[in-house]
């Protein structure tokens, strides 16, 4: 293992979509990280995005730390010691996420990183994720002057043992399996009217659906919508389950509950979120997780109310002073 401090290891900043082999190297260490921290380090839309333009339009901002192949451990891909990725926005503000490879870990490959990226692009209208919230974390934004502006919470279910309520339809309501090929457009607007104030839910494209459906992890049938008698799409239940990773077993996920604004009220969230659930205890997972907002009062007091417990939390940092 190289204990040279990374100062001048060299950084290749690289803009656009990876190549294959890099996104391959940046998956790797991204796994290596989040199977040692128990949190995956990068979002699902990084990932997305990172792997080419099927990701939509974000630009993108990606930088690899390399340790030098003299101190390097063997056991290490490639040698890569740490990655930075900023996915940009149409406004110039960004979206930072870091991971450390655990081999490389303690040596100042974060702070390295965040030098070049400061050198490169600047801080301005930068935010940056931290998912699990790690101490180091924490430290290493108050370093650079941010702090916590939002609260992700991830809440956990254990399926097997939950009990739940019946699935209660308003009248003249059903529910259907989403249709990949001509469903995309009717869910995009409903998602739209859904999350129209949602930082990022909201803005999902037709190359974000589309890219998610070439995804292993896809199944149209955990994809429940719920229709009127003629036919319109009043809200939806996307599901999605992540496959055992090492020690971690394979675990379901309440990935996205909406119901457009004129079906408000019927308690079609209610019944969506259950026979989503239900939809996963049929897979015989041993829990199923979900992300919530923590100042979203009555989401979280509904998923409490279903079993649902607090798992973890991630922390979106921004700028307390002007950098």
């Amino acid at each position: 293992m190289s204990h040279a401090h990374p100062e001048n290891w060299p950084v290749l900043h690289v803009t656009g979509a990876l190549d294959p082999g890099l996104f391959k190297d940046f998956s790797t260490l991204a796994a290596a990280a989040g199977e040692s921290d128990g949190n995956p380090p990068l979002s699902e839309q990084t990932l997305v995005t990172l792997r080419g333009a099927d990701g939509g339009g974000h630009a993108l901002l990606s930088l690899a730390l390399y340790a030098p192949d003299e101190d390097s451990d063997p056991s290490t891909a490639d040698d890569l010691a740490g990655i930075a990725v900023v996915v940009e926005a149409p406004d110039g503000s960004g979206v930072l996420e870091l991971a450390v490879h655990p081999s490389y870990r303690n040596q100042g490959v974060a702070g390295r990183l965040l030098a070049a990226l400061r050198e490169k692009r600047g801080f301005a209208g930068l935010t940056a994720w931290s998912h699990g919230n790690h101490e180091a974390a924490a430290e290493l934004a108050a370093r650079f002057g941010y702090g916590p502006v939002r609260e992700l919470r991830k809440m956990r279910l254990m399926s097997s043992t939950a009990a739940l309520p019946d699935v209660v339809l308003p009248p003249d309501v059903s529910l259907r399996a989403f249709v990949p090929g001509q469903d995309e457009q009717a869910w995009l607007a409903a998602n739209r009217a859904a999350f129209a104030h949602h930082p990022e839910q909201g803005s999902m494209t037709l190359a974000d659906v589309q890219a998610r459906e070439a995804e292993d992890w896809f199944d149209p049938e955990g994809f429940l919508l719920a229709v009127n008698a003629g036919g319109e799409l009043l809200g939806y239940h996307w599901t999605k389950v992540h496959p055992r990773q090492g020690a971690h077993p394979a675990i379901g996920e309440v990935y996205v509950v909406g119901v457009t604004p004129e079906a408000q009220g019927l308690g079609l969230g209610k019944a969506l979120t259950v026979a989503g659930i239900r939809h996963l205890q049929d897979q015989d997972l041993h829990a199923v997780m979900l992300y919530v907002d923590a100042d979203n009062e009555a989401a979280v007091a509904l998923y409490q109310k279903l079993g649902f417990v607090r798992w973890d939390t991630d922390v979106l940092y921004g700028p307390l002073t002007k950098n």
